[in-house]
């Protein structure tokens, strides 16, 4: 089966809308923005670094004041979908960890 679709290329990848786009959404989650990251009650659980055509993401394993890092290449918006997807599960587990 091809990869074409049908003459029709994805929209090219904007970091900066990415950013926006995340930002909304992770203050819908309850997350506090702060500088290049977000909190969750003064724990720093996620921070992004815009580059020319990619966002990369490091996602706390663990809630905590110096936590321990997952990284992530967003390139796409599906990419993105999955960070958000994450960042819920994460979140849902360090509330019943607590």
């Amino acid at each position: 089966m091809s990869d074409d679709l049908g003459g029709f290329a994805p929209p090219p990848f904007r970091p900066e809308a990415a950013m926006e786009q995340l930002g909304r959404a992770l203050r819908d989650l309850k997350l506090s923005a702060r500088g290049n990251g977000f909190e969750l009650r003064g724990k720093r659980v996620l921070e992004l670094k815009p580059e020319a055509t990619q966002l990369t993401a490091r996602i706390a394993r663990k809630l905590a004041l110096t936590p321990e890092w997952d990284t992530r290449v967003l390139a796409s918006t599906p990419d993105q979908r999955k960070l958000i997807d994450e960042i819920k599960k994460r979140l849902d587990r360090w509330e019943r960890e607590e």
